[in-house]
């Protein structure tokens, strides 16, 4: 489903220095699986998961998806494939807070050229599914964290992607609703038949992956299932 093909990355501090992040990784994600990113501060898992959701570009390397590589489109034409085919969620959710749960899950879909009738309709589907259907019109301020972090993965949901990326989903969270997001995760790739690449530091999530992939000093140090 995809496959990073010896990405490289460095960035450049304010002093010219160049520094090194991925030192030529390799990696395969099966489809319908969740895959998990460990390793230590500074090993370039996030960096590595923003390359293989296509919202950075490598200095070299391929990420192949479906039999294509995401970096010869245009940054226009990434934007677009990016929102039909992949949903994120990070660490903090990142909801417009002007908006309710529902108008935050219909936002993508809107983007995606549904009508407002038809998108609310599909992020009322979805929010049910999250388990939130009785706070469709709250908006941010007026949820819990694990809420808020619910409407997060169903507005990653909400164009049906192929593929989730989550960057430390539950680690502004406490154990009681960490747990709560996990079950969801496990929920989705068992009923709905999701993808996910996760970067955690969160031993409970690692221990329900299918496969870990371990980095360390920038290479894949091993991986595991």
């Amino acid at each position: 489903m995809l496959r990073a093909i010896n990405l490289i990355k460095s960035y450049q501090t304010e002093k010219k220095v160049k520094l090194e992040i991925l030192k030529s990784v390799s990696l395969e994600i099966e489809p319908e699986k969740i895959s998990v990113i460990i390793g230590a501060s500074g090993a370039g898992k996030s960096t590595l998961l923003h390359l293989l959701g296509g919202l950075d570009r490598p200095d070299s390397g391929e990420v192949i998806f479906n039999d294509n590589n995401i970096f010869t489109l245009s940054d226009d034409k990434l934007a677009k494939f990016r929102n039909r085919n992949i949903g994120f969620v990070f660490q903090f959710h990142h909801l417009l807070p002007e908006f309710t749960a529902l108008e935050n899950t219909a936002i993508p879909l809107m983007i995606n050229g549904i009508s407002l009738t038809k998108a609310s309709a599909k992020a009322k589907e979805i929010l049910e599914v999250v388990g939130l259907s009785e706070r469709l019109h709250h908006k941010p301020a007026e949820l819990s964290g694990g809420e808020q972090q619910r409407v997060a993965v169903a507005r990653a949901l909400a164009n049906d992607p192929s593929i989730i990326f989550a960057d430390e989903p539950t680690g502004n969270l406490d154990s009681a609703n960490s747990e709560s997001i996990h079950d969801l995760i496990v929920e989705l790739r068992d009923k709905f038949k999701k993808t996910f690449v996760i970067v955690t530091h969160n031993a409970a999530l690692v221990n329900l992956a299918d496969k870990v992939f371990e980095i360390k000093d920038g290479r894949i140090f091993s991986e595991f299932v």
